[in-house]
């Protein structure tokens, strides 16, 4: 009888070692007691089955990543998102003997390395122009636009610009950057379409459009700029109610959109 109690006892240990789930069917024969927790109507071999159970359900593919996976096999892992490319520092360009200068420019102007770049391209770039800046009446539109300090004005006398006294000197859309107010802007076109006179949805100001005689480029309104930048203007009448006339004539207006 001892050595039938230690063989049970015995047994229920080896099965815990492959399977918890088998121990209670085990356990429940050898001592005739109604500690086990097998379901009612589970009989013989049920125990292997309910261990092999928890295996299906781990097999069974909860999502779609999962589903396009094989048997056994772990879900294909998310691509990454492309990142961006680091921005080259002084140390990584090849500055030669300039390099020692352009470390103490940047100390001594407190500039990062891509300021610094800014503000080099701004001087150079646009040599003789200056940076003017400008806007609506309200403030909701703000813009900065490179040109000459001396500023060639054109007074128009369409239909359009005689009402609004749209006076304007013309850059290329290179030139200019519109800093603020991009969902405050409404365009109005009519005619040909070609002419997009934007102007502020709250204040009504015009600061800038796009004209019909230089659609890549900008008309900026000289009386919206801030003060300080202007030094001269020089003011040409545009006789715009013979539009086609007035362009086929002159000699200058469709380039001044040109760079």
């Amino acid at each position: 009888m001892r050595r039938a109690r230690s063989g049970a006892a015995a047994k229920p240990r080896g099965q815990n070692r492959s399977g918890s789930s088998r121990a209670p069917a085990v356990a429940a024969s050898a001592s005739g007691t109604g500690r086990a927790r097998r379901p009612a109507g589970q009989a013989g071999g049920g125990g292997r089955a309910a261990a092999r159970q928890p295996s299906a359900k781990r097999q069974s593919p909860s999502s779609p990543r999962a589903q396009e996976a094989g048997p056994g096999e772990p879900p294909p892992e998310p691509p990454l998102p492309p990142t961006a490319p680091a921005a080259p520092s002084a140390s990584e360009l090849d500055l030669g003997e300039q390099r020692e200068r352009w470390e103490t420019f940047q100390k001594r102007q407190r500039l990062s390395f891509e300021g610094a770049a800014k503000l080099l391209l701004d001087t150079y770039e646009y040599q003789g122009l200056v940076k003017h800046t400008g806007g609506c009446h309200c403030g909701a539109v703000r813009f900065e636009v490179w040109a000459s300090a001396d500023l060639h004005i054109f007074d128009c006398n369409c239909s359009i610009c005689k009402k609004k006294q749209n006076r304007h000197f013309i850059v290329p859309a290179s030139r200019f950057k519109l800093l603020k107010g991009a969902d405050s802007i409404t365009t109005y076109t009519f005619n040909t379409h070609k002419a997009q006179h934007t102007f502020c949805k709250r204040c009504g100001v015009q600061s800038f459009y796009s004209p019909r005689s230089n659609p890549g480029g900008f008309g900026i309104a000289p009386h919206c700029l801030d003060e300080g930048t202007v030094r001269s203007v020089v003011v040409e009448e545009f006789n715009g109610s013979d539009w086609e006339k007035a362009m086929k004539e002159h000699k200058t207006i469709k380039n001044m959109s040109k760079e």
